[in-house]
């Protein structure tokens, strides 16, 4: 049987999953169990409820080596820091409709970025999944179809389902070169951490032309957030962006001086 990982031309090291306040570490273990299965290894734990845990090693079976090199973060913005695409699972439609992937088409965007950009597929809690913040943070989201009758996945399992499809694509489609978007591009993508300090710097400048009142937000900086997500702004745009913004704080200050 090939070895998914070190099936030439896949890097398992440029993807990343993300599991979001974890509550029971077997879940943990079953999602590594899972991730190995397919070719899969760097897992990221934001704020675990209880790990490490005898447990996890329990379920993880012949993926111990996942749990033990498994990199343990307080917050998602520290996970994900470093990532220039950001998929994150959500089970049901958002009050914002977001640019949305279905388990093939996200493995279709990672296969196609991993070389170029961190990855990151994020994962939430069992309960209630990822808030609206959190999923903000993510250029698209990624909806496993299901019976509407029991809609909710397990964890464990909604990571094999995506898993699946990247090692499953992946076996498809080794033999044949595809043009990636990366391959004539100029610059790379921007990651998270440069995005989210734009929107910090978006958001103060709007506030100071007074576009933007913080107590009447009518969800301007989600728009922005959606907006600046689906264009997937390159290094350079971003410098270009950020340059305008402070030249107009420039002229402000000039003006109030």
């Amino acid at each position: 049987m090939e070895n998914l990982y070190t099936e030439e031309g896949f890097d398992a090291n440029q993807i990343s999953v993300v599991l979001v306040n974890t509550s029971h570490p077997g879940n943990i273990g079953a999602a590594a169990r899972g991730m190995k299965n397919m070719g899969l290894k760097r897992l990221v734990l934001v704020n675990p409820k209880d790990f490490p845990s005898g447990a996890a090693i329990a379920r993880s079976a012949a993926a111990v080596d996942v749990i033990e090199n498994a990199v343990v973060v307080e917050t998602l913005e520290e996970a994900i820091n470093n990532c220039a695409l950001v998929i994150g699972a959500s089970a049901r439609s958002r009050k914002i409709p977001w640019p949305m992937l279905d388990p093939n088409g996200c493995a279709e965007k990672v296969l196609s970025e991993h070389h170029e950009n961190k990855v990151a597929l994020v994962f939430g809690r069992e309960d209630s999944g990822l808030n609206n913040e959190e999923l903000q943070l993510c250029h698209y989201h990624v909806q496993i179809p299901s019976n509407p009758e029991c809609p909710s996945l397990n964890l464990a399992t909604a990571v094999m389902v995506i898993s699946y499809e990247i090692a499953k694509l992946r076996t498809k489609t080794k033999n044949i070169t595809v043009p990636k978007e990366d391959d004539f591009w100029d610059q790379p993508k921007s990651t998270i951490d440069d995005l989210e300090r734009f929107y910090e710097h978006l958001e103060r400048v709007l506030i100071a032309v007074r576009f933007h009142d913080p107590e009447n937000p009518r969800q301007l900086m989600q728009r922005m957030r959606r907006l600046f997500g689906r264009i997937r702004v390159d290094e350079m745009e971003m410098n270009v962006l950020r340059g305008i913004l402070s030249n107009v704080e420039w002229h402000i200050d000039r003006k109030n001086q």
